[in-house]
Order: structure tokens, then C-alpha cells, then sequence
């Protein structure tokens, strides 16, 4: 597997950061949980409520939550594994605030989500924007569960 590899993943109810867990494992990569500065509570989090956090989140694209704890030293990685639950057809608005948070350039980053609906959509373009140009993206896949066989045929390709 790659050196100097990072999985980084934000995750509300658990399922992505156990996905995520055995993804570092499998690699031998750091694991690193973008944890918000006010943690989501099942009221937040309540889709139908167009008044929950995360619905005004969603239906606000300048909205960037704030990530609780220290900073990562970055450049000792060459490649990023982001994972994210799917939110609203893309991911949470706080993948955005991580990857503006850091200097990717030259960096591979390799998306990945959890989802009970929909795959990874528009959220694996969507989020071009908001590092350099210079980076390479690897398309985006849906893992809901912790499948080491899957996980390792999945690496085998983008690693």
C-alpha cells in the first residue's frame, strides 16, 4: 500500500468513522476524525426539519462548521482519504470547511461515503472547488460498511 497516507472522515452517527477505522487499518494509514466544535445532536440532524442544523447547513453552500481540536501537519501526507456521510445528495458542509483548512497541492485525495440513499453523486466533483488545482482526484466511492475484502480490492485500485 501507499506511504504517508491519511483517512480523514467526519461522521454523525458512527457508521462512516467505522468504515473509515478499517480503511486506515487495511492501509496502514493514519486515522483522523474531523470532529465539529459543536457536535450534531439527533434534533440537529433531523433531515425532516427545515429548521435542524443541518437543513440550514445544506440549503446554505457558504456555510462552513467549525472543526474542534488541533491542527494536522499535513504536508507528511501525500495522499487523503476523505469519508463523509451523504447529506442532501453531497457531503456535509463540514468536509468543505476540512479541505479548505489545509494546503492539498500536490496531493492525491480520494473520496469515499456512507450512504442509506444515494451514492456518492455530485459530491465527489463538487468538492474540486475548495482546495488547488494541482491535486489529484480519484473518483469517489460508496462504502457503507466496514467489508475488508471490498475495502482491499478498493485500495488495490487507488492507492
Amino acid at each position: 500500500m501507499a506511504k504517508n497516507v491519511l483517512v480523514a472522515v467526519f461522521s454523525a452517527s458512527g457508521i462512516t468513522k467505522r468504515v473509515g477505522e478499517e480503511i486506515a487499518k487495511i492501509a496502514g494509514a493514519d486515522f483522523y476524525e474531523i470532529v465539529p466544535k459543536e457536535i450534531y445532536t439527533s434534533a440537529d440532524l433531523d433531515w425532516t426539519n427545515k429548521k435542524s442544523r443541518s437543513t440550514i447547513e445544506m440549503n446554505d453552500p457558504s456555510a462552513r462548521p467549525e472543526i474542534a481540536g488541533n491542527a494536522l501537519d499535513m504536508a507528511s501526507y501525500d495522499t487523503v482519504i476523505v469519508g463523509f456521510p451523504i447529506w442532501w445528495g453531497v457531503a456535509p458542509r463540514i468536509i468543505d470547511t476540512f479541505l479548505e483548512s489545509y494546503d492539498f497541492s500536490g496531493k492525491k485525495i480520494i473520496p469515499f461515503c456512507t450512504s442509506g440513499g444515494s451514492g456518492v453523486g455530485r459530491s465527489d466533483t463538487a468538492l474540486h472547488k475548495d482546495v488547488s488545482s494541482d491535486v489529484k482526484w480519484v473518483k469517489g466511492k460508496q462504502i457503507n460498511r466496514p467489508n475488508e475484502a471490498e475495502i482491499r480490492r478498493w485500495l488495490n485500485e487507488v492507492l
